[in-house]
């Protein structure tokens, strides 16, 4: 894994010259974040040694660098998924790629299912916790120290200095969020109402298919992480919105120039 990434970073190295402090993940309807981004490089997946491609619509499958203002970032332009079958190495492989490129902050978006009886479709969720309900941990295996320690720390997986700024951002711009605990699950299947029951019951206030891996890695090397989910729909023990990954990219889309200006203007201010 440690040669891969090195082969990685090196490659992407000499194609660009740049060094990234933060980096992004766009999750289900997101990609239009890059058009906040003032462009200087895209590297598609496919282009770059060891990286997956992905497989699922509304991803599109690129590295994006440029700024924000003054801040250099690195944006995926589509992750990766557990339920499409790759290992939870190659899931998160990115992340390790985009520590060694320079990135000490990473944002990752998602779109999700809400149990949370105050939220509604199109409610943007701060991720304050998540459990783990992944069938494999992306940490299995033996542990390579040169990225980090074979336990880790996560009593602060989502960084809290990150989520008390993004909440003040959003009341500045009279942006309605909400914060709440994330449960990861492999899908790719929607819940059942059985399931959404029990996530309710273990305490999470929404539940989706991503993220939990990508954060568990990023602690691991000691990235200071923050979490944005936005609703795309609900459940609960009596009924179930019907819904298709098509209504979820609506969903998204929907909430998504308020979940932008969020992030941008957190980059801006973190």
């Amino acid at each position: 894994m440690w040669d891969k990434v090195q082969e990685t970073v090196s490659y992407i190295k000499g194609k660009i010259n740049f060094t990234p402090e933060y980096g992004i993940i766009l999750g289900s309807g997101l990609g239009g974040f890059t058009n906040d981004i003032d462009v200087k490089s895209i590297l598609p997946y496919e282009d770059i040694p060891n990286f997956p491609v992905s497989t699922v619509q509304g991803h599109k499958g690129a590295l994006v660098f440029g700024t924000i203002g003054a801040k250099k970032v690195v944006a995926m332009q589509g992750r990766f998924h557990f339920y499409e079958g790759y290992s939870m190495k190659e899931v998160t492989f990115p992340v390790r790629a985009m520590k060694y490129l320079g990135v000490e902050k990473l944002i990752v978006s998602n779109a999700s299912g809400g149990v949370n009886p105050n939220y509604k479709v199109g409610s943007i969720v701060i991720i304050k916790d998540h459990i783990n309900f992944m069938p494999e941990h992306p940490l299995h295996g033996k542990n390579d120290e040169r990225f980090g320690p074979r336990f880790v720390n996560m009593s602060e997986p989502y960084s809290v200095k990150m989520i008390a700024k993004a909440t003040e951002i959003a009341k500045d711009l009279n942006i309605e969020v909400h914060d709440g605990v994330y449960l990861g699950l492999q899908g790719p299947t929607f819940e059942t109402l059985a399931e959404y029951r029990m996530v309710k019951i273990l305490g999470a206030d929404c539940v989706g298919m991503s993220t939990v891996p990508e954060v568990i890695v990023a602690r691991h090397m000691e990235l200071e992480t923050f979490g944005v989910s936005i609703i795309t729909d609900m459940g609960d023990a009596e009924s179930i919105l019907t819904i298709s990954h098509d209504e979820v990219l609506e969903a998204a889309k929907k909430a998504e120039p308020d979940m932008r200006n969020i992030i941008k203007n957190l980059i801006l201010q973190y």
